[in-house]
């Protein structure tokens, strides 16, 4: 499907073009060439599998005037969804952290991180803690956005407390997006029926 009718993106465009980014109370790869000097800008590090986060990091890369990184696995995610389902699930089991393409070099420039992740076995992916692990987010402004497939924010906020515990974690953007899983059971179901009626 063209990018520019994706029913997911024109629903993230429409919702940012209604929400304050600047609201930041507090809640109850490509690589850092990107990521420019800090200086008081906030950076938007994001991952994304099926795109639906990165056009939601876009926006407010944007909106903000910040620097964009891009949270990238040193060894990719399969490139079959329901083999990337299955590594998540057994990453997310034994707690392993996968390691990082590489890492955000001056962190420390950065007041404000706006992260970004879909949801992945309802909670944030493996590679979301890998992140929080490889940065030192003290005192910094950490303001999630998130995208589900229908499931909500499962574990994803306690994640970010145990992992960036001297973060100010702050409320965030969190958008139900159509994923691949979705895409795939409708295709198998209209097959289905297909060959019954066949």
């Amino acid at each position: 499907m063209n990018p520019v009718h994706d029913p997911a993106r024109r629903a993230a465009m429409a919702a940012f073009a209604t929400l304050s980014l600047a609201d930041s109370s507090a809640a109850p790869g490509q690589k850092p060439a990107t990521t420019g000097q800090g200086e008081g800008r906030p950076l938007v590090a994001y991952f994304s599998r099926s795109g639906n986060t990165r056009v939601v990091a876009g926006l407010i890369q944007r909106a903000q005037g910040a620097d964009l990184f891009e949270i990238r696995p040193a060894v990719p995610y399969p490139e079959d969804y329901l083999e990337t389902v299955e590594q998540a699930r057994k990453e997310r089991d034994s707690a392993f952290e996968p390691a990082l393409e590489s890492v955000v070099k001056n962190m420390a420039a950065y007041d404000t991180i706006y992260l970004g992740f879909p949801i992945w076995g309802e909670t944030a992916p493996p590679l979301i803690r890998s992140f929080l692990a490889a940065h030192d987010l003290s005192g910094k402004n950490l303001i999630p956005f998130i995208t589900h497939g229908g499931y909500g924010l499962g574990s994803s906020q306690s994640v970010l407390a145990k992992f960036a515990p001297r973060a100010l974690l702050r409320s965030g953007f969190v958008m139900e997006a159509e994923q691949e899983r979705r895409t795939m059971n409708r295709v198998t179901d209209w097959l289905k029926e297909k060959k019954v009626r066949s």
